[in-house]
């Protein structure tokens, strides 16, 4: 390994589960995909310069094609983006200081997967169904008619009203949509919505043997909100938001 490279990191598996990969763009550059051994557990590098890596297309897209590929293979504790050590011994000891908790892991996120689903509802239904709320409908042709007159406290209470109304629906989708994909789940998680249209954001760890019964119940309720909401389903991920692996500098040194 030449002074100015590096390793980067892609994850952790069980060493007897897989085999050789195929090399991976970094950096613009090929670069050949090994593995630091430590017991019965691998880390999966490959030789790139230390440096900070931008979250890009390109970058992001070499980053998680190598864990695509584990994924096929094998039970996979996945590293962030963009983790690279300045050798090889480093790797090995971030290994060794974290084997115990990564041991704790794998029984946990084996034979599951990580799946996303983020609803954002359409505008003109939104409109509608705010529309259809006699408060803020009324505080907001009370504001018109105000217009330069309007006070600070007149648009408080019209964003105060506004804010109640997302609330709302952002509950419903909880309560309807949220809860019952979280029953046949392992896990689930409610992340925050960004945005007034996003109603649900969600990550759910799931069995490969619950994966078609929970395909099918968000398939079913695309069926019912499509003309109101648009879907974003993705996945199958490692379990990214189910696992907590902190690298600190401390960790590898």
């Amino acid at each position: 390994m030449s002074k100015d490279t590096g390793v980067y990191l892609f994850a952790v598996v069980k060493a007897e589960t897989v085999g050789d990969l195929e090399s991976v763009t970094l950096a613009g550059e090929e670069r050949e995909i090994f593995f630091v051994p430590y017991k019965n557990q691998v880390m999966v590098v490959a030789e790139a310069p230390v440096q900070i890596y931008e979250p890009n297309r390109e970058n992001l897209k070499s980053h998680q094609q190598v864990v695509a590929e584990l994924m096929k293979r094998t039970t996979v504790i996945p590293m962030s983006f963009g983790n690279v050590l300045e050798t090889e011994k480093d790797a090995l000891i971030l290994l060794e200081r974290l084997y115990e908790k990564f041991e704790s892991i794998f029984p946990k996120i084996e034979n599951k997967i990580e799946v996303g689903l983020k609803i954002i509802g359409k505008k003109e239904w939104m409109t509608e169904q705010a529309g259809q709320q006699a408060d803020l409908a009324k505080m907001k042709q009370s504001f018109q008619g105000k217009k330069d007159e309007a006070t600070h406290y007149d648009k408080i209470r019209i964003g105060e009203a506004a804010q109640k109304f997302v609330k709302g629906i952002h509950f419903e989708f909880e309560e309807e949509v949220f809860q019952p994909l979280a029953k046949i789940a392992d896990a689930a998680k409610s992340n925050e919505v960004i945005g007034e249209r996003m109603l649900l954001n969600a990550s759910f760890l799931v069995d490969r043997s619950k994966e078609e019964e929970f395909d099918k119940q968000v398939d079913e309720f695309h069926d019912k909100w499509k003309d109101r909401a648009d879907f974003k389903y993705t996945g199958p991920w490692p379990a990214y938001n189910f696992i907590d692996v902190k690298i600190k500098a401390e960790d590898a040194s």
